[in-house]
């Protein structure tokens, strides 16, 4: 399925202004192996069959086209250290910040939700040794399709053999079907709802904790400051934001200064005085 220079330039354009994701000259093989299933899946002869189709303003094709083009690579406990970080400081600190004791996590572009259960189930650790207090993770993504799995909160035996500990997998999980299904418990913890980062949100409640992992990496650099500046909007003052390894803030926004707990790509608000 070649793709012709008028429908590659019409994809491009419909997805940056959809999701705010670039896809420069060069990803034509991208779109063909993402798009290229998604076509055949809906009975169309080819790309341009497909394009025509979008043009057209098939809804639901161009909601499929985003899922598609929306990369969701993730797994449990995906670079180890942010979890550490969270339950060896940020747990502890937050625990001696909050009179309410009520802990708030949000899950920005969750994609099928092994962040957020990963952040489930070191807080359900948490709560064991603070009876009385709350954790809420916020999970949200721009796909409706992962976010379906998130709620569902199940996993094929290769999904949680990537990143889960088997002491883990025993405790919070039980057998379904040829698959696993995490407790009740910690998908009770989990609040799920569709957010798309590139466009103004102002229903997200405020946050202790954001978790906004390789997600700026695919946006432009006007996006993503546009997206820390709203994000810094709901973190707490005394909160924390996490970013992706080869992530940072750095000439995007001055809201943000690195706080290098653990190792982790961690910051906190930048306060005057230099107060955190």
């Amino acid at each position: 399925m070649a793709l012709a220079t008028v429908d590659f330039d019409y994809i491009t354009t419909f997805v940056r202004q959809r999701a705010a994701i670039v896809l420069e000259p060069g990803k034509e093989y991208l779109i063909e192996s993402r798009l290229g299933p998604l076509a055949r899946e809906a009975g169309l002869s080819d790309l341009a069959a497909l394009v025509a189709r979008m043009r057209a303003g098939d809804e639901q094709l161009n909601s499929a086209v985003v899922d598609a083009m929306t990369t969701n690579e993730t797994l449990f406990f995906r670079d180890q250290v942010p979890f550490r970080t969270m339950t060896e400081e940020v747990l502890p600190a937050l625990a001696q910040r909050r009179p309410l004791k009520r802990i708030r996590i949000w899950s920005a572009a969750c994609s099928s939700g092994q962040e957020p259960y990963s952040l489930a189930m070191i807080g359900s650790d948490f709560l064991e040794t603070h009876p009385g207090w709350g954790i809420e993770i916020f999970a949200t993504d721009i796909s409706e399709e992962m976010l379906a799995r998130t709620a569902e909160g199940r996993y094929s035996q290769l999904e949680v053999n990537r990143g889960l500990p088997a002491a883990q997998l025993v405790r919070h999980f039980k057998r379904s079907g040829t698959g696993w299904q995490i407790e009740d418990r910690l998908r009770a913890m989990v609040t799920v709802r569709a957010l798309n980062l590139a466009r103004p949100f102002s229903d997200v409640p405020p946050q202790d904790v954001v978790f906004l992992r390789n997600v700026l990496i695919y946006f432009d650099v006007a996006t993503r400051r546009e997206i820390l500046d709203r994000v810094s909007n709901v973190l707490a003052p005394d909160g924390y934001l996490f970013l992706g390894s080869a992530e940072t803030t750095m000439f995007l926004s001055d809201r943000f200064e690195r706080d290098a707990m653990g190792g982790a790509a961690c910051y906190r608000a930048r306060l005057a005085g230099g107060q955190k």
